[in-house]
């Protein structure tokens, strides 16, 4: 009999609470009986600071909450390729850094992720001049994106491209061409629904991008959306309107066809993911279930639990193993 295929749960866990305290985040973590997060906003007492602006004295005490909550970290969820292709005023507010200097960013992510034990670094594929397509930055993207990946793995670290609205990979088939361009073993797909369904794209089309990242799959972001736009599919997206967030059984990824489709590829992927120091297939909950934004979003405690208990529904009814703190984890930590 063939064991059933298993996926890690995780969030990041900013999303639950307004004020993004450390405690009130593992608290709500702990108690959802999660083990993992995704770190990338955090209040340690002194307001609200970005994972990448992080001081050692930071990360020593975020280190000892999550002894003491029983959390490890899944992913660092740096903004890394959140910037500008070209150094040219396009009506945005993103901003330019030229590649060669940029890569200091990179190395700090790096230091970042070997201080949190974490082997995964989230990364975006830059802006491209808005309104302009995005197949013409292609090849920009996929040279800049191969500087960071051959930093990553100097470190032994691996960078997941997410898709992303607005960015050169706001969708499937040009992130999966960007992978295939870039061709490094440090870059992973990172596949997120809702980010997909917000440019206008129907439930069917969604399916076919995951498709097409299947073969650069690292691992998967939940969150889904409902009532997207009709027209302009696929171009620029005013990403601080967005509203229209739901739970992933309710909305229009199609999470439910993904996640069966997913189950008998989850072990091969994990074998390739653990070559790699990954300890397997991470699920990471980023709902926006109260509202979200360019670099985040908000859920609160009970929208994270809202999120959680949908996924875990869908897992169990397509078969996928998980696992939530039990009483052996409580004995464990008792030293029982």
């Amino acid at each position: 009999m063939k064991p059933t295929p298993r996926v890690f749960l995780s969030g990041f866990s900013d999303e639950s609470t307004v004020n993004k305290t450390i405690v009130e985040q593992f608290a709500v973590y702990a108690a959802l009986g999660l083990q993992y997060y995704s770190i990338r906003f955090v209040n340690l007492g002194e307001g609200v600071k970005n994972v990448m602006k992080l001081t050692k004295s930071d990360i020593q005490r975020i280190r000892q909450f999550q002894d003491e909550y029983g959390l490890n970290v899944s992913s660092l969820g740096s903004p890394i390729g959140k910037t500008k292709l070209k150094d040219i005023d396009d009506g945005t507010t993103n901003q330019y850094v030229p590649i060669n200097k940029y890569l200091d960013e990179v190395k700090h992510a790096c230091e970042l992720a070997h201080a949190l034990e974490t082997k995964l670094i989230r990364g975006f594929s830059f802006y491209h001049p808005k309104g302009t397509s995005p197949k013409e930055h292609i090849g920009q993207s996929v040279e800049w994106l191969g500087k960071i990946a051959e930093v990553c793995h100097r470190s032994d670290l691996t960078y997941g491209l997410e898709v992303e609205t607005n960015l050169v990979g706001h969708e499937g088939v040009i992130l999966s061409e960007i992978y295939r361009q870039v061709n490094h073993p440090a870059v992973l797909l990172i596949f997120d629904g809702g980010n997909i369904v917000m440019q206008g794209y129907s439930t069917q089309e969604v399916f076919e991008q995951y498709e097409a990242m299947k073969p650069g799959l690292g691992w998967l972001h939940i969150k889904d959306f409902a009532n997207p736009r009709s027209t302009d599919k696929g171009g620029h997206v005013e990403e601080d309107k967005m509203k229209n967030f739901v739970p992933p059984d309710q909305g229009e990824s199609g999470h439910e066809r993904i996640l069966r489709d997913l189950a008998p590829t989850l072990p091969a992927l994990e074998e390739k993911l653990k070559s790699r120091g990954i300890p397997g297939v991470f699920l990471d909950l980023e709902p926006h279930l109260k509202g979200g934004g360019q670099y985040g979003g908000y859920s609160g405690p009970d929208g994270m639990g809202v999120a959680l208990r949908s996924l875990c529904k869908m897992l169990d009814y397509v078969g996928i193993g998980y696992h939530l703190r039990d009483f052996d984890d409580i004995k464990a930590a008792r030293g029982f």
